[in-house]
């Protein structure tokens, strides 16, 4: 787990409920934006947060996404992954709660480098 490494990163996708600004991922949209982070958002069902174009999949985001920050339930994370693979992503920051040990498990199967229990809030 290298978090100085996905810390260096600026490709940036946070996918998760944007609903209002009280909401876990909107928060780190809003503190990536701060550090000077390039960041696409991506939920199906909103359009945009903060002014910038919300991806409905993983799959629509443009090449060179550097990570995906995860902010879903195990589940939602686990099925994701396969469309992370497929866009040649190669490291995912799962949010505490956003993963399990089946999750991991499989995001490595997949060459996948991951982050996980530890909020990437408190680390950027």
């Amino acid at each position: 787990m290298n978090i100085k490494k996905f810390l260096e990163q600026k490709n940036v996708a946070v996918v998760g409920s944007f609903r209002n600004e009280e909401k876990v991922a909107y928060k780190i949209v809003k503190q990536l934006l701060s550090k000077g982070r390039n960041v696409y958002p991506v939920n199906p069902n909103v359009k945009e947060v903060e002014g910038i174009k919300c991806y409905k999949t993983i799959s629509d985001l443009p090449e060179g996404i550097d990570f995906v920050n995860f902010v879903t339930p195990p589940e939602v994370s686990k099925k994701l992954l396969d469309e992370c693979k497929n866009k040649g992503i190669k490291m995912a920051w799962f949010q505490p709660g956003s993963s399990d040990d089946e999750v991991i498990k499989y995001a490595e199967s997949l060459g996948i480098e991951t982050v996980y229990s530890v909020c990437l809030m408190v680390s950027v």
